[in-house]
């Protein structure tokens, strides 16, 4: 439990099992991509619409990469569900944007701080793409 050592508030233990799962979780999808050959990994990266290196790099960030997008897109009432099923391709570029964006520590803290704070919009390179979709009128909003 590497993460452990490197923070400095005090963990339950639960919290500590489910640092240990992610962690655990992360280096399996890295190592399940590294049993691919180069041109496996090259033809499932185009399926999917990325690169080799953004493939390889999800995998090693593992399934909660873009987590931080599901709480922004819930501060700003978009559902994601919704967001998905009209707006299939513009979802998964969001989610992509946001798994290898390199200010996941600043928009956890800012969420967790003060989510109505439009400090994030200066560093978010989802912003635009969340501000047209939150200008658009969704089902799931109880204002619409």
């Amino acid at each position: 439990m590497p993460a452990l050592l490197h923070e400095h508030k005090a963990w339950s233990p639960l919290e500590a099992i489910a640092q240990w799962y992610r962690d655990w979780s992360q280096r399996r999808a890295a190592a399940e991509l590294s049993c691919c050959g180069e041109e496996a990994i090259d033809r499932m990266a185009r399926e999917v619409g990325l690169t080799a290196a953004e493939l390889r790099q999800l995998a090693k960030m593992g399934p909660e990469a873009a987590e931080l997008l599901q709480r922004r897109m819930a501060s700003l009432s978009l559902d994601p569900n919704e967001v998905g099923k009209i707006e299939p391709q513009t979802l998964h570029d969001l989610q992509r944007v946001c798994s290898l964006c390199e200010y996941h520590r600043r928009c956890a803290r800012d969420l967790a701080h003060d989510v109505a704070n439009p400090a994030w919009k200066d560093y978010c390179p989802n912003a635009a793409t969340l501000a047209a979709l939150n200008a658009e009128p969704w089902s799931a909003r109880a204002e619409w």
